[in-house]
């Protein structure tokens, strides 16, 4: 009898710069096989083209019929790049029961910058107790904010131990604009109301992009005929429904690193190692341990932000193939400083666009005297028009001048108080900025050829005719700029692999430490002190720049570096091999003698009885993640229940003060039949 075939496994991962996908099978070993793999660039204009691009070519390399596909799961980097780089759509913050003092606790009026913000009476207290709710102020600005943002967070002060404000601002907010909004109850169960309000307010600004991610990916399966579940990785390295990302897109914040993290498990069989993903954007640095990444039990940082979301302990550093090449300011021998912003790369930017930015390139080298702006170009990223809504008269005025053809900056600027200008349309997600990067000094060093080498070349060249605090010039050729700039790429990010080391070990000053050794390390006179630094365990790798940039790595951080066959489609294989996890909480407190409250879900009760309250809880919990099991996309899951208790003990009685109920349920995603 014919053994029947493994069902067959499409894994997408949507990265900053380039958009992955795997074909992989259960069958061939325990590793399963992959049986194709392609890449196609990212294009945030249309997500739809990128991930078309990718996947078509893996169907094309494996001869695959579309309707053997029986699930597809997804990572992205989208939302960790767009908090790395300060980019989100306009959102108002409605807070309830707070005051403006409370914005600047926990970074949250960082996190706001120019947004608007509501203050409305109302909230409860620690046992649910409300007070009086006054949301006329919020109904009166609803026809303003309405017009001028993309959508609404709300958060209520004690909203875990009671939603019931969020959800009337929630409703209210739904009714009089249609628009998306994400109350902080839905996000977290934990206690610390700026800390929600700004998980939350991250939350609203990521929803557009994530949406325009999954619809993008459901049309272009229907197109393909692929009827198969879609899932999208989570933070936490779990699997849900694209659905479920949908609402809750916060979630899906070091989504793609943590598909990366299963993905090098998977691929190296290595329980403990240090874990390094180098994309454009971003480099993501994480620790493996007994087979399984480290969470952040404080909640996962992101950009600067520590939010409420549990994902991987993930130190994430604006360090990419296409970070922003830039010089340290007023030194006279400056360093070549790297990111945190991305550019375009002039290599990408030429081999698209061709002589319309060679042209301004040559004209530049053509001037005595390099300019500030030199090798810049400015284009519209092509979102919608509708996430343009707030713009202030100059920001508008300069977009209007801005277009899908690349400008180069020096001509697009007649002041520099525009560029802070240019700046913000940058940090809002609807202008790229196209200029020299490690992956244009790839190119020139015949490194990388997969885009236009003369146009970066001619990146290198205005480069390296940058001043030093003497006048003169940087480097003395594009070659010589361009191998300080690869150079410094290594150097940070064994920097930043021994940074996580000495963090993760509890260490102050890691980062200080960790630029010490590693100066050390490369520096041709270590002084009188020998210093040298070994890590316990191998880093492992990942990205298709790894092999590049991690060449030189081992005799920075004293340890192996591997970097797998499959390096490159490490996170599109890690999302295809996860599993469904998700959790509900509920708990129980005693507002006076003789009274239990449970607090689950978007329900408060009042028992008499301690044991029913507790059994209630069980129940409740049991039930919801059961349910948001089925949500996030499985229907095997199995469900653990932990009870975990705060209580007194006076005159040798037991005094009951509060019990947390947490649920847990996991299983493998559900496939198509």
């Amino acid at each position: 009898m014919t053994a029947k075939p493994k069902p067959l496994f499409l894994g997408i991962d949507t990265g900053g710069t380039y958009t992955d996908a795997v074909l992989w099978s259960e069958q061939g070993g325990p590793k399963g096989k992959v049986l194709a793999k392609a890449k196609a660039l990212t294009t945030r204009h249309d997500l739809a083209v990128g991930i078309s691009g990718a996947v078509d070519a893996v169907l094309e390399k494996s001869a695959t019929d579309p309707a053997a596909i029986k699930l597809v799961s997804m990572s992205t980097t989208l939302a960790t790049n767009a908090l790395v780089e300060g980019q989100g759509g306009r959102v108002a913050l409605i807070m309830i029961g707070f005051t403006e003092a409370d914005l600047a606790r926990d970074g949250l009026k960082t996190a706001l910058g120019t947004d608007p913000v509501v203050f409305c009476q109302g909230g409860h207290d620690v046992h649910g107790n409300a007070a009086r709710l006054d949301l006329a102020g919020l109904e009166a600005a609803l026809p303003e904010l309405g017009a001028s943002v993309s959508g609404f967070a709300v958060c209520a002060y004690f909203a875990t131990r009671n939603p019931a404000h969020e959800l009337a601002a929630r409703d209210l907010i739904r009714e009089k604009t249609g628009l998306p909004v994400t109350a902080s109850h839905e996000l977290s169960a934990k206690l610390g109301g700026p800390r929600r309000a700004l998980t939350t307010l991250l939350n609203a600004r990521l929803i557009s992009m994530i949406d325009r991610l999954v619809a993008a990916t459901e049309g272009f399966l229907e197109a393909r005929k692929i009827a198969a579940p879609l899932m999208v990785v989570r933070g936490d390295g779990a699997l849900v429904s694209a659905a479920f990302a949908r609402q809750r897109p916060i979630e899906t914040i070091l989504s793609g690193p943590a598909a990366s993290l299963v993905g090098a498990r998977h691929m190296t069989g290595l329980d403990n190692a240090m874990v390094s993903d180098i994309g454009g954007t971003t480099t993501d640095v994480a620790v493996l341990d007994g087979g399984r990444p480290r969470l952040d039990p404080e909640g996962a940082t992101v950009g600067g932000f520590r939010t409420m979301v549990e994902a991987v302990a993930m130190r994430t550093f604006g360090l990419g193939g296409d970070s922003e090449v830039a010089l340290e300011d007023g030194a006279l021998n400056p360093k070549i400083l790297l990111g945190p912003r991305r550019l375009v790369p002039l290599a990408l930017t030429g081999m698209m666009h061709g002589v319309a930015v060679t042209s301004e390139l040559e004209r530049q080298l053509r001037a005595p005297n390099p300019g500030r702006m030199d090798g810049r170009f400015a284009l519209r990223t092509g979102v919608p028009d509708r996430l343009a809504a707030g713009l202030t008269a100059p920001e508008a005025k300069l977009y209007d001048q801005i277009g899908t053809v690349p400008l180069a900056v020096d001509r697009l600027l007649a002041s520099n108080a525009q560029n802070a200008t240019l700046n913000r349309l940058v940090s809002r997600g609807l202008v790229h900025i196209s200029g020299f990067t490690p992956s244009d000094a790839a190119h020139v060093l015949g490194k990388q050829a997969n885009w236009d080498a003369a146009t970066a070349r001619l990146g290198a060249e205005l480069f390296a005719r940058k001043r030093d605090g003497r006048g003169q010039n940087i480097a003395a050729s594009p070659e010589v700029i361009s191998e300080r700039v690869l150079v410094t790429l290594t150097r940070w990010s064994a920097e930043y692999i021994l940074e996580t080391a000495f963090a993760e070990d509890g260490l102050d000053g890691a980062a200080t430490v960790a630029h010490a050794l590693v100066q050390r390390a490369v520096d041709a006179h270590p002084g009188i002190a020998r210093l040298s630094v070994a890590l316990d365990r191998p880093v492992i790798g990942l990205g298709a720049s790894a092999p590049l940039h991690y060449a030189g790595l081992a005799e920075l951080v004293g340890n192996e570096c591997v970097v797998p066959e499959d390096t490159d489609v490490a996170n599109a294989l890690g999302a295809v091999v996860g599993q469904v996890r998700v959790s509900a909480e509920a708990r129980v407190s005693q507002p006076k003698e003789g009274l239990f409250r449970l607090a689950s879900g978007q329900t408060v009760r009042d028992f008499t009885d301690e044991a029913k309250a507790i059994a209630a809880a069980e129940a409740d919990v049991r039930a919801i993640v059961a349910e948001r099991a089925k949500d996030a996309g499985t229907d095997n899951a199995e469900i653990e229940v932990a009870t975990e208790f705060r209580v007194s003990t006076v005159e040798a009685q037991r005094m009951f003060i509060e019990a947390h109920v947490v649920a847990v349920a996991s299983g493998r995603p559900r496939i198509a039949v």
